[in-house]
């Protein structure tokens, strides 16, 4: 049994999905779209990215906007970084914000990652990335360095990467982090970033396949979540 077939047993018929971006998720979103076209479930999805919609809508699965969908099912997307507790580093497919509000909308956040995601500390793969609205470059720039980090812009052909939200992305440049709550409290404060890559207490199973071929590895549930 490979994370994907897992993460599917665990969607029920008629129910709200929100579907992630990155290379696991995507394989999730195929794999999902099979059962619909089949017949074999029934459900509607809100997705993390446009990049990710429009795989959805090529797959068959029906879309909603977060408007319409309310309290989703359950959200199943990738990681960057899982840490023992389950915390996660996420955001280096640039959909983070995106990816937040949406498992923050979510009753479930189901996460798949390859083994090598797994590390003892967050910040271990020293990249952190943080979305900020154009305007506030400067200052965000001029405080992140204050605050330890190494902002590097996310450039892409030469130019500056835009999100979906029009915003641009910040790789900062980090150490394992000590207190991942405080930094994430010290990055909110500053006027211009919209959201981190700092994903603290969201995920409720973490499915850990082979990072080759997905087979699963591992299983792993937040203490106390279902």
């Amino acid at each position: 049994m490979t994370i994907v077939e897992r993460a599917l047993q665990l969607v029920r018929n008629d129910s709200q999905i929100g579907l992630g971006s990155g290379r696991a998720a995507q394989a999730f979103v195929r794999a999902l779209g099979e059962r619909v076209r089949c017949g074999d479930l029934r459900v509607a999805g809100v997705a993390t990215s446009e990049e990710t919609a429009r795989l959805a809508q090529a797959e068959g699965i029906p879309l909603l906007n977060l408007a319409d969908a309310g309290l989703l099912d359950m959200t199943v997307d990738g990681a960057d970084e899982v840490d023992p507790e389950l915390n996660l580093i996420k955001g280096y497919g640039r959909a983070l914000v995106r990816e937040k509000i949406v498992a923050a909308s979510s009753r479930r956040l189901i996460i798949l990652i390859g083994e090598e995601k797994l590390v003892p500390q967050l910040g271990s793969r020293g990249k952190l990335p943080v979305e900020v609205v154009p305007f506030g470059l400067p200052l965000c720039d001029r405080r992140l360095r204050a605050l330890g980090c190494r902002p590097v812009p996310c450039v892409q052909e030469g130019r500056l990467l835009v999100t979906d939200n029009g915003n641009h992305i910040m790789d900062c440049e980090i150490a394992p982090l000590k207190d991942a709550g405080q930094m994430e409290q010290d990055l909110r404060a500053i006027p211009g970033v919209v959201g981190t890559g700092l994903f603290l207490g969201m995920a409720d199973t973490v499915l850990v396949g082979d990072r080759h071929d997905f087979r699963l590895l591992d299983e792993r549930h937040r203490r106390g979540a279902l």
